[in-house]
């Protein structure tokens, strides 16, 4: 190796019962070094360790920043400028929505595909086209079918239109659904039907029910489960959050312990800000099994700052074995709890 720190690294890397499920990252890890020199390679080892942050593309961040390279190398020419004639690329693409009050025919169920009448129409090549180029090629599996049912329905144009648009709304809707649902990370794949009302522990059903009607969203209230282990705190923030991302609503749900680590690793690589924004801007922030152990002084910081930047905004609901007085002494600032 070409420095201690990589060493150390390498070997936290390596570590564990599965060594060879990170043999690539240990050879992209090699490759920083031959990329940007091995003196801040290992300078960006060393910051990694300090943050327990085993993560080989973050250690490529932590070695772009500027407090890298400023301390391993002299900095770089500014570059010449650019033309005014250049222009840069976007690639924002504005979401749409349909207007408030829009309605529309609701699609029936596809027809079976025997004991047809007629044959399934084909659609043509040129049409094929013209979808793609509209970036509406979801339309081409199910639209023969539609189209059949339009000749046996005798649907007017505008209706069959209007159909076969809406089937690609549905489509779009669900994959939506679906990325949300992705990207919110549950710990439990819960939802509100398939959760067992009759279990016997004792809580307010009438109440918790009330909340699936995801009117503290709109208000933006919050939302504290308490309870011993295993009454199913989890699994009811888990379906609450499942109604919210069927909703439309962004969720993200984080172990509170996963999200404080989150917070001070991102100083490594001076990506704090990016880490809170990604805390901040939710709909509803679902923080599991708050008060495990007591928060050192920059984790009570953390924990303030996202609490109090969320308040009145979006809505938070957490997990807790331990009822709110017993969080005062959690802090190490009881001014902050």
């Amino acid at each position: 190796m070409h420095g201690l720190h990589i060493g150390q690294f390498a070997e936290e890397l390596l570590g564990g019962i599965f060594p060879w499920a990170r043999l690539r990252q240990a050879q992209r890890l090699l490759r920083l070094g031959e990329k940007y020199g091995w003196p801040r390679f290992d300078t960006a080892c060393e910051r990694a360790l300090d943050f327990e942050l085993i993560n080989v593309k973050r250690v490529e961040a932590i070695i772009s920043s500027t407090s890298i390279r400023s301390r391993c190398m002299p900095p770089p020419p500014s570059p010449p400028p650019r033309s005014s004639r250049c222009n840069s690329p976007s690639n924002y693409k504005p979401a749409s929505h349909d207007p408030p009050g829009a309605s529309h025919i609701a699609p029936p169920p596809l027809p079976p595909t025997h004991n047809r009448r007629s044959p399934i129409p084909e659609v043509k090549s040129s049409l094929k086209a013209v979808l793609k180029r509209l970036k509406l090629s979801g339309m081409l599996p199910p639209l023969p079918d539609r189209a059949a049912y339009a000749q046996k329905a005798a649907l007017p144009p505008l209706d069959f239109l209007e159909l076969a648009l809406q089937d690609e709304i549905d489509r779009r809707e669900q994959k939506n659904m679906t990325n949300r649902v992705g990207r919110a990370g549950f710990s439990e794949e819960q939802t509100f039907e398939d959760f067992d009302w009759d279990v016997p522990v004792s809580f307010d059903r009438d109440r918790v029910r009330d909340l699936f009607t995801l009117a503290f969203l709109e208000k933006r209230e919050d939302v504290i489960f308490m309870g011993p282990v295993g009454v199913g705190k989890t699994s009811l923030a888990c379906a609450l959050g499942h109604s919210a991302c069927r909703a439309g609503h962004r969720v993200l749900f984080l172990r509170s312990d996963q999200m404080l680590k989150t917070i001070h690793q991102s100083r490594a690589d001076n990506s704090t800000e990016r880490a809170l924004r990604s805390l901040l801007t939710p709909d509803l922030l679902v923080i599991d099994d708050f008060g495990l152990r007591r928060l050192s002084a920059q984790q009570s910081s953390d924990f303030y700052e996202v609490i109090i930047e969320r308040n009145r905004r979006t809505s938070t609901i957490m997990t807790s074995n331990r009822a709110v007085e017993e969080w005062i002494p959690l802090f190490d600032d009881p001014i902050l709890a």
